[in-house]
């Protein structure tokens, strides 16, 4: 009895849609940032946040631990509901041209709010603290060597207390989603078993490089293809599996307002709000050359090019720009991505099974864009002359370098020397800006994250779109909300 009126008390937090309690944990968060520090101090308050701060990385964590089985899974049974290899190599060519689209588009509006906006004249240099980085970005040959020498079990191994914990609270929800889900779909035999177990291995490899899980599934779901009637038992397993890990993921979700509220207002408090207002002019560059991509790239392709509402496009996904902001890692966000795409936008899980996992890996438009911004702050703060043909280099080797780029927070700052070795910027003076940028870089971040995620759902859903997967009635029912 007790039980059943505490659910009824909570019923009505659960029916406000997950993007308002997202938004709702990011508008306290802040407000609950500042009021600390100014109450408590700067190193009190700052203490005080660090340890709220756990709540966000748990959820992190907990995400982090669960995106291999979900790429896995999802990524399997999307070759295989599509039923044809061939098929499979025009979605991956499209999806890889859109990409890099967009991805030119990112480039051209970065350097025109780096010209416009000017962010670097006047700055002064002379106290930042000099930061060292990397002056080259890791090859095609780096990345390949290190992901085949790289030990996926190596942070299971490691005996962390914390990741056992959450490796067995992600079991457990497992099998509370299996469990519950038996008499509604009625399965029965080992495949229930089988799950659990592929999933827990998928958890155990937490370490895991990403690119090695989407090749293994690519090559894994291609092979079951041509196996014909034989591979059919494996296209059911398959197909079940990923709507239980996507059940796992969306019960995790349920965390993300309290994520937000502790990462927000730890990233506001301890980074503070004078810290942004001193780069003011580089942070509105950022930013709006950021609403401007989405707005004009993304909602032009929605609105123009597939014809498209882009206001249910934008309403669609706000789940997920809420989590891109406030965790500043499109790989953290992938779960809450294909939620937001297959639910609201109408893509066919085959679609959004293969598109958005290659997405979250390559496409790093809001990396292009800052790094070009940051590249004419370079110039300007210490007066280095730019040429036209600079500014194609500039372009190009932005746009090479964020196809590398990690998927976690500020790992595009540490391949702007790359970028600034164009104009011949000196080592010391590319440590002086990454150190001026650094402290504050979560807050750009944060943006340059919104803009990946959101050109992900763009990408997936022209995709869908140009190969008859989308389901427009559910497109187009979010007007009538």
């Amino acid at each position: 009895m007790q039980a059943e009126k505490g659910r009824s008390r909570m019923a009505w937090w659960f029916e406000i849609k997950l993007w308002k309690r997202v938004f709702l944990g990011l508008a306290l968060g802040v407000v609950f940032g500042i009021s600390v520090t100014q109450i408590m101090g700067i190193e009190a308050g700052g203490a005080l946040l660090t340890d709220i701060k756990i709540v966000g990385d748990i959820f992190i964590a907990l995400i982090r631990l669960v995106i291999i089985p979900l790429i896995f899974m999802t990524l399997v049974a999307g070759v295989l509901a599509l039923g044809d290899p061939s098929k499979l190599g025009t979605i991956g060519l499209k999806t890889i041209f859109l990409y890099l689209t967009t991805t030119f588009f990112a480039n051209i509006i970065g350097l025109a709010m780096g010209t416009v906006f000017r962010p670097g004249a006047g700055v002064d240099l002379g106290g930042a603290e000099p930061r060292v980085v990397a002056s080259q970005a890791a090859g095609i040959g780096d990345r390949i060597l290190g992901m085949i020498t790289k030990n996926p079990f190596e942070k299971f191994l490691s005996g962390d207390p914390m990741t056992l914990i959450l490796t067995a609270l992600l079991i457990a929800t497992a099998v509370f989603v299996v469990w519950r889900a038996k008499d509604e779909d009625g399965k029965k035999g080992p495949g229930p078993i089988f799950f659990l177990a592929l999933f827990s291995l998928g958890i155990a490899m937490a370490s895991g490089d990403i690119l090695v899980v989407i090749f293994t599934a690519l090559v894994f779901g291609i092979v079951v293809l041509f196996l014909g009637a034989t591979g059919e038992a494996i296209s059911r397993f398959f197909t079940y599996a990923s709507d239980k890990v996507l059940g796992v993921t969306q019960i995790i979700m349920e965390l993300a307002p309290f994520g937000v509220f502790a990462l927000i207002a730890w990233v506001i408090g301890t980074r503070g709000v004078e810290t942004f207002t001193a780069i003011f002019w580089l942070a509105m560059a950022v930013y709006l050359g950021c609403f401007i991509h989405m707005a004009l790239v993304y909602g032009g392709i929605i609105k123009f090019g597939l014809k498209l509402p882009f206001i249910n496009f934008f309403r669609g996904i706000l789940d997920a720009q809420m989590v891109a902001y406030s965790t500043s890692s499109s790989s953290a966000t992938l779960p809450v991505t294909i939620s937001n795409v297959t639910r609201n936008l109408g893509v066919s899980k085959s679609v959004a099974g293969s598109v958005l996992p290659l997405g979250s890996t390559i496409n790093m438009d809001g990396t292009a864009l800052y790094l070009g911004i940051v590249a004419l702050f370079t110039a300007q703060a210490f007066g280095y002359t730019l040429e036209p043909h600079h500014y194609l280099l500039i372009a190009v080797t932005a746009a090479l370098v964020s196809i590398g780029a990690a998927g976690i927070p500020s790992a595009s700052l540490f391949l702007l020397a790359t970028v600034l070795e164009v104009f011949d910027v000196t080592p010391e003076h590319t440590a002086l800006v990454v150190g001026f940028i650094f402290p504050f870089d979560r807050l750009l971040d944060m943006m340059r994250t919104v803009v990946n995620v959101t050109g992900d759902a763009a990408v997936a859903t022209t995709v869908a779109r140009w190969e008859h997967e989308l389901d427009e009635d559910v497109f187009r029912s979010k007007a009538k909300q």
